[in-house]
């Protein structure tokens, strides 16, 4: 299936393949971030290369082709991301809903991994920037089995390479994976684990989804690919998508630890952290595999992490205020940290409502912004227009002290994950004329053509 979406982008101008060599140190990053936000990018011609900090941080001479091929950018535009689901781009929030309030079980298919490998080497990880603690994995989706739950979980984690068999996995303590291996843990055993690398975007999407402990997020998935999605058991006993490109078997062990930092959404590197290390024992490739690469804190990580959390963010505020319009987390706010919330306004306090709603859905929210729905929330000077004219710092302003907030923000308390949180209320006030604040309009404006005067 990600074949399938590959070809989709192909056929609508959307993708850009580059079949001159490149190496895995740097240059797929560079070329990646040259066009973020625009084109997909397929390197059909790889060199698998580690960075040798004693040819000035450059790839190597010892490298080698495996003829696994790259995608990356994916999902680097709203567009490409309503092209995942197979919506356009107003209903990516309500897409998300329905598949995530009817999930649909996905039915048992071949697993279309057939070759085998007993060491990682043969993938082309990518070494991204500067100062990385090493080559990252940064598109896998991890399938592990929560026994408090029976129930099985996905979610999507980066992975620090090590050596042929061992690489870093960093997990959120108190998220789904990070239970699942206290438990295992805490009863003495390493956590089994299988890794999927290059699967439909829609895949990614529903294990990116902070959804709630007993739903099984590739049942979400299935139901955003309208129950199209085939899945196969993995030697651990876990289920995969049927046409992964790459999976990778093993175990979380319990009791072995690397130190591991890497570039986050921010774009700024995350502080040292001591994480567990995952153990390869088998590694199943199709034949001419493709190998996502995500380049962390551009446009595709930032949409794949952020946009299932924005609908997520919606849904919550839209159940307190019925009339909200639209929730935007701002390419400024590494469509993270900041909320613009769009609503049409009935009562005073409606807007105050959905700020706290927004903070409750979203603890790493740090800024939200509520407008009235003549104010466009993706453009910042029309929200910067609002603050203008319709906020008052006396009246609009919440302050929320030491909360609960990112580990990623650099400003805050990383150690205790605690933040200052800032709510706006940049909507009219209804006990003034709105008269006096309409946007005055010209007609014509709109069906008017320059160039007929010129």
């Amino acid at each position: 299936m990600l074949r399938d979406y590959i070809e989709l982008l192909r056929e609508r101008g959307e993708l850009a393949c580059i079949s001159k060599p490149v190496s895995t140190v740097f240059e797929v990053a560079a070329l990646t971030a040259k066009l973020d936000g625009r084109e997909a990018l397929l390197f059909e011609n790889v060199r698998n290369e580690k960075k040798d900090d004693n040819n000035g941080g450059k790839g190597c001479n010892d490298s080698k082709y495996t003829g696994i091929k790259i995608v990356s950018n994916l999902c680097g535009t709203r567009k490409r991301f309503a092209y995942a689901l197979g919506c356009d781009e107003k209903s990516i929030h309500s897409t998300i809903a329905r598949a995530t309030t009817s999930p649909i079980r996905p039915s048992m298919g071949e697993m279309l991994a057939s070759n085998t490998s007993s060491t990682l080497d043969i993938l082309p990880i990518i070494t991204h920037f500067e100062k990385d603690a090493g080559p990252f994995i940064t598109s896998s989706i991890v399938f592990a089995r929560d026994e408090e739950n029976d129930r099985q979980n996905a979610s999507v984690h980066r992975f620090l390479y090590l050596d042929g068999r061992h690489m870093a996995v960093r997990m959120v303590e108190g998220r789904h994976l990070h239970k699942c291996y206290q438990y295992a843990r805490e009863h003495g055993e390493d956590l089994k684990v299988s890794i999927a690398v290059g699967v439909h975007p829609a895949v990614l999407i529903a294990a990116a989804y902070q959804a709630d402990y007993n739903v099984d997020e590739l049942n979400i998935a299935n139901a955003l690919l309208n129950n199209r999605l085939k899945v196969s058991m993995s030697s651990d006993g876990l289920l995969v998508p049927s046409d992964a490109e790459i999976v990778l078997e093993g175990r979380i062990l319990k009791d072995v630890y690397a130190e591991e930092w890497m570039v986050e959404m921010l774009r700024t590197y995350d502080h040292k952290r001591k994480q567990p290390v995952f153990e390869l024992e088998a590694l199943r490739y199709r034949d001419n595999a493709i190998y996502h690469d995500i380049l962390a804190g551009y446009s595709e990580h930032r949409l794949l992490m952020g946009m299932p959390v924005e609908s997520k963010v919606f849904n919550m505020v839209k159940s307190v205020v019925p009339t909200t319009r639209q929730v935007v987390l701002t390419d400024g706010g590494c469509n993270w940290l900041h909320a613009v919330i769009q609503i049409k306004k009935r009562l005073e306090g409606e807007s105050k409502n959905a700020l706290i709603a927004a903070f409750a859905a979203h603890p790493s929210l740090k800024l939200a912004i509520v407008v009235d729905d003549d104010i466009d929330p993706n453009d910042p000077r029309a929200v910067e227009y609002a603050l203008a004219t319709r906020f008052q710092a006396d009246k609009g302003l919440i302050v929320i002290r030491d909360a609960k907030g990112s580990s990623l923000d650099p400003s805050s308390d990383q150690e205790h994950l605690l933040t200052s949180k800032l709510g706006i209320d940049a909507t009219v006030s209804l006990l003034k004329d709105r008269y006096r604040f309409e946007i005055a309009r010209i007609p014509m404006l709109d069906e008017i053509k320059i160039e007929d005067y010129l």
